[in-house]
Protein backbone atom coordinates (compact mmCIF):
# COMPACT_ATOMS: atom_id res chain seq x y z
CA UNK A 1 0.00 0.00 0.00
CA UNK A 2 1.13 3.46 -0.54
CA UNK A 3 2.74 5.64 1.90
CA UNK A 4 1.12 9.09 3.12
CA UNK A 5 0.87 11.59 5.84
CA UNK A 6 -1.96 12.49 8.19
CA UNK A 7 -2.42 15.43 10.46
CA UNK A 8 -4.62 15.38 13.61
CA UNK A 9 -4.99 18.46 16.08
CA UNK A 10 -5.75 18.82 19.59
CA UNK A 11 -6.56 21.93 22.11
CA UNK A 12 -6.23 22.69 25.44
CA UNK A 13 -9.05 23.05 27.89
CA UNK A 14 -8.03 26.74 28.05
CA UNK A 15 -9.19 27.19 23.79
CA UNK A 16 -12.06 29.55 23.69
CA UNK A 17 -14.22 26.94 22.23
CA UNK A 18 -13.07 24.34 24.81
CA UNK A 19 -13.88 27.06 27.75
CA UNK A 20 -17.21 27.38 26.34
CA UNK A 21 -17.84 23.49 25.86
CA UNK A 22 -17.17 23.14 29.38
CA UNK A 23 -19.28 25.99 30.70
CA UNK A 24 -22.12 23.68 28.99
CA UNK A 25 -21.16 20.76 30.22
CA UNK A 26 -20.81 21.77 33.67
CA UNK A 27 -24.27 23.43 33.65
CA UNK A 28 -25.82 20.28 32.12
CA UNK A 29 -24.00 18.09 34.86
CA UNK A 30 -25.57 20.50 37.86
CA UNK A 31 -29.27 19.98 36.34
CA UNK A 32 -28.41 15.82 35.73
CA UNK A 33 -27.63 15.94 39.37
CA UNK A 34 -30.41 17.40 40.71
CA UNK A 35 -32.56 15.87 38.10
CA UNK A 36 -31.58 12.66 35.76
CA UNK A 37 -34.55 13.46 33.48
CA UNK A 38 -33.84 17.11 32.50
CA UNK A 39 -33.41 17.79 29.01
CA UNK A 40 -30.46 20.44 28.24
CA UNK A 41 -29.48 22.21 24.78
CA UNK A 42 -26.71 24.39 26.08
CA UNK A 43 -24.83 27.13 24.42
CA UNK A 44 -21.82 29.35 25.90
CA UNK A 45 -20.09 32.29 23.81
CA UNK A 46 -16.87 33.55 25.60
CA UNK A 47 -15.62 37.27 24.14
CA UNK A 48 -13.49 39.71 26.10
CA UNK A 49 -14.52 40.28 29.56
CA UNK A 50 -18.32 38.08 29.15
CA UNK A 51 -19.75 34.88 29.05
CA UNK A 52 -23.38 34.78 27.48
CA UNK A 53 -24.83 31.13 27.84
CA UNK A 54 -28.01 30.60 25.86
CA UNK A 55 -30.15 27.04 25.46
CA UNK A 56 -33.23 25.31 26.35
CA UNK A 57 -33.85 23.73 29.07
CA UNK A 58 -36.52 21.35 30.62
CA UNK A 59 -35.83 20.10 34.69
CA UNK A 60 -37.10 20.15 37.47
CA UNK A 61 -33.48 21.61 38.95
CA UNK A 62 -32.29 25.01 39.09
CA UNK A 63 -28.86 26.07 37.80
CA UNK A 64 -27.01 28.81 39.12
CA UNK A 65 -25.45 29.77 35.74
CA UNK A 66 -23.27 32.72 37.11
CA UNK A 67 -21.52 30.80 39.42
CA UNK A 68 -20.92 27.66 37.25
CA UNK A 69 -19.86 29.72 34.68
CA UNK A 70 -17.15 31.64 37.16
CA UNK A 71 -16.37 28.05 38.92
CA UNK A 72 -15.42 26.77 35.52
CA UNK A 73 -13.22 29.42 34.36
CA UNK A 74 -11.59 29.58 37.67
CA UNK A 75 -10.74 25.23 37.13
CA UNK A 76 -9.16 26.02 33.75
CA UNK A 77 -7.12 28.55 35.14
CA UNK A 78 -8.96 31.75 33.69
CA UNK A 79 -7.89 33.55 36.66
CA UNK A 80 -5.94 36.66 36.15
CA UNK A 81 -6.94 39.51 33.43
CA UNK A 82 -3.39 38.99 32.15
CA UNK A 83 -4.53 35.32 30.66
CA UNK A 84 -7.85 36.54 28.72
CA UNK A 85 -10.41 36.27 31.20
CA UNK A 86 -11.10 36.51 34.62
CA UNK A 87 -13.18 34.50 36.07
CA UNK A 88 -13.96 37.11 39.60
CA UNK A 89 -14.29 40.01 37.24
CA UNK A 90 -16.62 38.54 34.29
CA UNK A 91 -19.98 39.86 33.09
CA UNK A 92 -22.36 36.16 32.61
CA UNK A 93 -25.68 36.66 30.87
CA UNK A 94 -28.03 33.80 31.20
CA UNK A 95 -30.63 33.26 28.09
CA UNK A 96 -31.61 30.28 28.83
CA UNK A 97 -35.38 29.47 28.29
CA UNK A 98 -37.64 26.60 28.26
CA UNK A 99 -38.08 23.70 25.71
CA UNK A 100 -40.55 23.43 22.74
CA UNK A 101 -43.14 21.39 23.24
CA UNK A 102 -42.57 20.41 19.84
CA UNK A 103 -38.95 19.13 20.01
CA UNK A 104 -40.26 17.26 23.85
CA UNK A 105 -43.24 15.47 22.64
CA UNK A 106 -40.94 13.76 20.44
CA UNK A 107 -38.74 11.99 23.21
CA UNK A 108 -41.56 11.61 26.07
CA UNK A 109 -43.54 8.83 25.28
CA UNK A 110 -45.85 6.60 27.74
CA UNK A 111 -43.45 3.66 26.84
CA UNK A 112 -40.39 4.80 28.05
CA UNK A 113 -38.50 1.89 25.39
CA UNK A 114 -40.11 4.08 22.45
CA UNK A 115 -38.86 7.26 23.62
CA UNK A 116 -38.17 8.98 20.37
CA UNK A 117 -34.45 10.50 19.10
CA UNK A 118 -34.67 14.24 20.77
CA UNK A 119 -33.60 15.15 16.69
CA UNK A 120 -32.63 13.99 13.32
CA UNK A 121 -28.95 13.28 12.16
CA UNK A 122 -26.35 10.56 11.08
CA UNK A 123 -23.75 9.69 13.54
CA UNK A 124 -20.34 7.89 13.43
CA UNK A 125 -17.96 5.76 15.90
CA UNK A 126 -14.29 4.38 14.73
CA UNK A 127 -12.05 1.74 16.24
CA UNK A 128 -8.91 0.45 15.23
CA UNK A 129 -5.60 -1.44 16.34
CA UNK A 130 -3.53 1.60 15.79
CA UNK A 131 -2.79 2.29 19.57
CA UNK A 132 -4.18 0.48 23.00
CA UNK A 133 -7.19 2.87 23.19
CA UNK A 134 -8.17 1.44 20.00
CA UNK A 135 -7.80 4.89 18.61
CA UNK A 136 -5.83 6.41 15.43
CA UNK A 137 -2.50 7.17 16.77
CA UNK A 138 -2.46 11.27 15.61
CA UNK A 139 -5.63 12.42 17.11
CA UNK A 140 -4.53 10.12 20.44
CA UNK A 141 -0.99 11.98 20.71
CA UNK A 142 -2.51 15.07 19.89
CA UNK A 143 -4.79 14.60 22.42
CA UNK A 144 -2.12 13.92 25.11
CA UNK A 145 -0.17 16.39 24.57
CA UNK A 146 -2.81 19.30 24.94
CA UNK A 147 -3.50 17.38 28.55
CA UNK A 148 0.68 17.44 29.47
CA UNK A 149 0.62 20.95 28.61
CA UNK A 150 -2.17 21.35 31.29
CA UNK A 151 -0.77 18.64 33.65
CA UNK A 152 2.79 20.96 33.90
CA UNK A 153 1.35 24.16 33.88
CA UNK A 154 -1.42 23.52 36.87
CA UNK A 155 1.34 21.18 38.74
CA UNK A 156 4.24 24.15 38.59
CA UNK A 157 6.15 22.61 36.18
CA UNK A 158 6.17 24.98 33.97
CA UNK A 159 4.61 27.67 35.78
CA UNK A 160 5.12 30.05 32.86
CA UNK A 161 2.11 28.24 30.87
CA UNK A 162 -1.27 30.02 30.60
CA UNK A 163 -4.28 28.04 29.89
CA UNK A 164 -4.54 28.61 26.14
CA UNK A 165 -2.83 26.31 23.68
CA UNK A 166 -2.86 23.94 20.54
CA UNK A 167 -1.14 20.70 19.36
CA UNK A 168 -0.96 19.20 15.90
CA UNK A 169 0.44 15.86 14.80
CA UNK A 170 1.32 14.50 11.54
CA UNK A 171 2.20 10.51 11.50
CA UNK A 172 3.68 8.82 8.07
CA UNK A 173 1.62 5.87 7.18
CA UNK A 174 2.41 2.83 4.99
CA UNK A 175 -1.59 1.74 4.35
CA UNK A 176 -2.98 1.24 7.58
CA UNK A 177 0.13 1.01 9.37
CA UNK A 178 1.75 3.83 11.41
CA UNK A 179 5.67 4.45 9.97
CA UNK A 180 6.85 7.19 12.26
CA UNK A 181 5.59 10.74 13.55
CA UNK A 182 6.70 13.51 10.94
CA UNK A 183 5.94 16.79 13.00
CA UNK A 184 4.60 18.18 15.93
CA UNK A 185 3.51 21.21 16.32
CA UNK A 186 2.89 23.22 19.62
CA UNK A 187 1.33 26.99 20.01
CA UNK A 188 0.99 27.24 23.80
CA UNK A 189 0.46 30.79 25.81
CA UNK A 190 3.19 31.56 27.86
CA UNK A 191 3.72 34.49 30.80
CA UNK A 192 5.31 37.57 28.98
CA UNK A 193 8.42 36.78 30.34
CA UNK A 194 10.98 39.21 27.85
CA UNK A 195 11.99 41.50 31.00
CA UNK A 196 13.59 37.92 31.99
CA UNK A 197 15.81 37.02 29.50
CA UNK A 198 16.13 40.49 27.58
CA UNK A 199 14.39 39.70 24.34
CA UNK A 200 12.06 37.62 22.45
CA UNK A 201 14.26 35.39 20.49
CA UNK A 202 15.09 34.37 23.93
CA UNK A 203 12.59 33.88 25.54
CA UNK A 204 11.37 32.20 22.45
CA UNK A 205 14.09 29.94 22.57
CA UNK A 206 13.66 29.12 26.20
CA UNK A 207 10.06 28.44 25.79
CA UNK A 208 10.54 26.21 22.37
CA UNK A 209 13.36 23.86 24.24
CA UNK A 210 11.10 23.83 27.81
CA UNK A 211 7.96 22.51 25.56
CA UNK A 212 10.16 20.29 23.29
CA UNK A 213 12.38 18.20 26.20
CA UNK A 214 8.92 18.03 28.83
CA UNK A 215 5.76 18.27 26.92
CA UNK A 216 6.43 16.65 23.02
CA UNK A 217 9.65 14.12 23.98
CA UNK A 218 7.81 12.27 26.97
CA UNK A 219 4.92 12.11 25.04
CA UNK A 220 6.43 10.74 22.00
CA UNK A 221 8.96 8.50 23.66
CA UNK A 222 6.24 6.40 24.94
CA UNK A 223 4.93 5.16 21.46
CA UNK A 224 7.88 3.24 20.26
CA UNK A 225 7.75 5.31 16.71
CA UNK A 226 10.74 6.97 15.27
CA UNK A 227 10.58 10.84 15.35
CA UNK A 228 12.90 13.43 13.63
CA UNK A 229 13.25 16.67 15.95
CA UNK A 230 11.19 18.27 13.12
CA UNK A 231 9.09 20.51 16.06
CA UNK A 232 7.19 23.85 15.65
CA UNK A 233 6.82 25.61 18.75
CA UNK A 234 5.06 28.98 18.77
CA UNK A 235 5.32 29.48 14.93
CA UNK A 236 4.82 33.15 15.16
CA UNK A 237 7.46 33.55 17.85
CA UNK A 238 5.14 34.45 21.05
CA UNK A 239 1.82 33.30 22.29
CA UNK A 240 1.09 35.92 24.99
CA UNK A 241 -2.20 37.46 24.64
CA UNK A 242 -4.57 34.47 24.31
CA UNK A 243 -8.03 32.74 25.88
CA UNK A 244 -11.42 34.68 24.97
CA UNK A 245 -9.57 38.04 24.74
CA UNK A 246 -7.70 37.33 22.27
CA UNK A 247 -10.97 34.93 20.17
CA UNK A 248 -13.93 34.65 20.65
CA UNK A 249 -15.03 30.41 21.84
CA UNK A 250 -18.66 29.15 20.92
CA UNK A 251 -19.70 25.52 21.90
CA UNK A 252 -19.24 22.93 19.40
CA UNK A 253 -16.94 24.58 17.53
CA UNK A 254 -14.34 21.54 18.13
CA UNK A 255 -16.21 18.54 17.09
CA UNK A 256 -13.04 16.69 15.17
CA UNK A 257 -11.30 17.58 18.14
CA UNK A 258 -13.54 15.68 20.23
CA UNK A 259 -13.80 12.80 18.01
CA UNK A 260 -11.34 11.54 15.47
CA UNK A 261 -9.30 13.87 14.45
CA UNK A 262 -10.66 13.61 10.89
CA UNK A 263 -9.32 10.15 10.81
CA UNK A 264 -13.14 9.10 10.30
CA UNK A 265 -16.14 10.65 9.30
CA UNK A 266 -18.40 13.01 11.66
CA UNK A 267 -22.41 13.47 11.68
CA UNK A 268 -21.33 16.92 12.16
CA UNK A 269 -23.52 17.10 15.47
CA UNK A 270 -21.98 18.80 18.49
CA UNK A 271 -21.75 17.12 22.10
CA UNK A 272 -21.59 19.86 24.55
CA UNK A 273 -24.22 20.89 26.39
CA UNK A 274 -26.96 18.08 24.70
CA UNK A 275 -28.47 15.89 27.33
CA UNK A 276 -28.65 11.98 26.34
CA UNK A 277 -32.10 12.44 24.89
CA UNK A 278 -29.62 14.35 22.25
CA UNK A 279 -29.11 11.43 19.86
CA UNK A 280 -25.77 13.63 18.27
CA UNK A 281 -24.38 12.57 21.72
CA UNK A 282 -26.09 9.41 23.20
CA UNK A 283 -25.91 7.82 19.62
CA UNK A 284 -22.27 8.80 18.61
CA UNK A 285 -21.54 7.48 22.10
CA UNK A 286 -22.88 4.07 21.03
CA UNK A 287 -21.37 3.95 17.70
CA UNK A 288 -17.94 4.21 19.20
CA UNK A 289 -19.01 1.56 21.78
CA UNK A 290 -20.12 -1.25 19.20
CA UNK A 291 -16.81 -0.02 17.01
CA UNK A 292 -14.39 -0.44 20.09
CA UNK A 293 -16.05 -3.72 21.10
CA UNK A 294 -16.08 -5.28 17.20
CA UNK A 295 -12.02 -4.33 17.22
CA UNK A 296 -11.53 -5.17 20.96
CA UNK A 297 -13.25 -8.82 20.08
CA UNK A 298 -11.44 -9.17 16.99
CA UNK A 299 -13.98 -9.25 14.66
CA UNK A 300 -11.83 -6.71 12.65
CA UNK A 301 -8.73 -4.37 12.93
CA UNK A 302 -10.46 -1.27 11.74
CA UNK A 303 -14.31 -0.89 12.34
CA UNK A 304 -16.60 2.36 11.01
CA UNK A 305 -20.28 2.35 12.45
CA UNK A 306 -22.48 4.84 11.21
CA UNK A 307 -25.96 5.12 12.96
CA UNK A 308 -28.76 8.24 11.62
CA UNK A 309 -32.33 8.54 13.17
CA UNK A 310 -35.80 10.46 12.81
CA UNK A 311 -36.83 13.19 15.39
CA UNK A 312 -39.46 11.30 17.48
CA UNK A 313 -38.60 7.84 16.28
CA UNK A 314 -36.59 4.81 18.06
CA UNK A 315 -35.68 2.51 15.55
CA UNK A 316 -32.42 4.11 13.90
CA UNK A 317 -32.90 4.97 10.31
CA UNK A 318 -30.27 2.91 9.09
CA UNK A 319 -27.27 0.84 10.64
CA UNK A 320 -23.70 0.22 8.39
CA UNK A 321 -20.79 -1.17 9.61
CA UNK A 322 -17.37 -1.18 7.55
CA UNK A 323 -14.55 -3.18 8.47
CA UNK A 324 -12.44 -1.75 5.57
CA UNK A 325 -11.08 -5.48 4.39
CA UNK A 326 -9.76 -6.51 7.68
CA UNK A 327 -13.15 -8.03 9.04
CA UNK A 328 -13.37 -11.67 9.97
CA UNK A 329 -16.60 -12.03 9.35
CA UNK A 330 -18.48 -10.01 6.33
CA UNK A 331 -19.41 -6.61 6.65
CA UNK A 332 -23.54 -7.30 6.51
CA UNK A 333 -22.70 -10.37 8.70
CA UNK A 334 -21.00 -8.19 11.39
CA UNK A 335 -24.42 -5.68 10.86
CA UNK A 336 -26.61 -8.66 11.57
CA UNK A 337 -24.61 -9.38 14.51
CA UNK A 338 -24.62 -5.45 15.76
CA UNK A 339 -28.33 -5.51 15.09
CA UNK A 340 -28.65 -8.71 17.82
CA UNK A 341 -26.33 -7.69 20.29
CA UNK A 342 -26.70 -3.72 20.77
CA UNK A 343 -29.02 -1.60 21.82
CA UNK A 344 -29.94 0.97 19.38
CA UNK A 345 -33.12 2.70 20.69
CA UNK A 346 -32.41 6.07 22.60
CA UNK A 347 -34.01 4.83 25.34
CA UNK A 348 -31.87 1.31 25.63
CA UNK A 349 -28.90 3.09 24.83
CA UNK A 350 -28.75 5.75 27.59
CA UNK A 351 -29.75 2.77 30.08
CA UNK A 352 -26.88 0.43 28.97
CA UNK A 353 -24.43 3.79 28.99
CA UNK A 354 -25.79 4.88 32.12
CA UNK A 355 -25.96 8.20 30.15
CA UNK A 356 -28.39 9.96 32.67
CA UNK A 357 -25.79 11.22 35.41
CA UNK A 358 -23.63 14.03 35.71
CA UNK A 359 -20.29 12.86 34.09
CA UNK A 360 -20.13 15.12 30.99
CA UNK A 361 -18.05 18.30 32.34
CA UNK A 362 -14.86 15.55 32.18
CA UNK A 363 -15.75 14.80 28.69
CA UNK A 364 -14.96 18.82 27.67
CA UNK A 365 -11.90 18.47 26.59
CA UNK A 366 -8.94 16.07 25.94
CA UNK A 367 -11.39 13.90 23.33
CA UNK A 368 -15.01 11.94 24.11
CA UNK A 369 -13.38 8.70 23.13
CA UNK A 370 -10.32 7.20 23.94
CA UNK A 371 -10.03 7.54 27.84
CA UNK A 372 -9.66 5.94 30.67
CA UNK A 373 -11.97 7.36 32.78
CA UNK A 374 -14.21 4.97 34.31
CA UNK A 375 -17.44 7.05 33.64
CA UNK A 376 -16.70 6.79 30.26
CA UNK A 377 -18.49 3.97 29.49
CA UNK A 378 -18.62 3.96 25.58
CA UNK A 379 -15.09 3.11 26.12
CA UNK A 380 -15.55 0.07 28.11
CA UNK A 381 -15.20 -3.43 26.14
CA UNK A 382 -17.34 -5.76 27.92
CA UNK A 383 -19.37 -7.53 25.34
CA UNK A 384 -16.27 -8.80 23.95
CA UNK A 385 -16.74 -12.31 24.88
CA UNK A 386 -20.12 -12.82 23.55
CA UNK A 387 -19.03 -11.26 20.08
CA UNK A 388 -16.33 -13.82 19.95
CA UNK A 389 -18.84 -16.25 20.13
CA UNK A 390 -19.36 -15.57 16.38
CA UNK A 391 -15.92 -16.35 15.49
CA UNK A 392 -16.36 -20.29 16.46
Amino acid sequence: MSKFLFTSESVTEGHPDKVCDAISDAILDNLLAQDPNSHVACETLATKGMIVVSGEVSTNGFAEVEALVKQTLTEIGYINEAYGMDSNEVRVQSLLHHQSHDIARGVEKADDSEQGAGDQGMMFGFACTETPELMPLPIQLAQQLTARLAKLRKNGTLGWLRPDGKSQVTVEYDGFKPLRIEKVVIATQHDDMVGEFGDEEKEHAFISQQVIEQVIKPVLNKTGLPYADNFIVNGTGRFVKGGPEADTGLTGRKIIVDTYGGYAPHGGGAFSGKDPSKVDRSATYMARYIAKNIVAAGLAERCEVQLSYSIGVAEPTSLSVKTFGTGKLADAKITDIVRTEFPLKPARIIEHLKLKQPLYRATAAYGHFGRNDANFTWEKTDLVDQLKTYLK
